[in-house]
């Protein structure tokens, strides 16, 4: 997995994700349908994509995540090597 140098954006996209899991989740509960959990999963795409990227992949697994998705172990795509 490859780390991009990410900027303000991506921080607070990371402290806003940490702030759900230390937060919200004790109470609503972990009810991820996928491994690793959505939450896990954004805090990768993020460091792996940067902002733009990293919370278009975060949306779309939180819209997966939902009774009529089969889930299961579902990584974060590796980033494209440079050109």
């Amino acid at each position: 997995m490859t780390r991009l140098q990410h900027g303000p954006a991506v921080s607070a996209m990371r402290g806003a994700v940490r702030a759900y899991q230390y937060t919200l989740r004790p109470f609503i509960g972990a009810h991820c349908r996928h491994w690793p959990s959505c939450s896990e999963y954004a805090l990768e795409a993020l460091a792996t994509h940067g902002a733009i990227r990293g919370a278009g992949l975060a949306a779309a697994r939180i819209l997966r995540c939902n009774p009529w998705h089969k889930g299961g172990y579902d990584p974060v795509p590796p980033s494209a090597p440079p050109r």
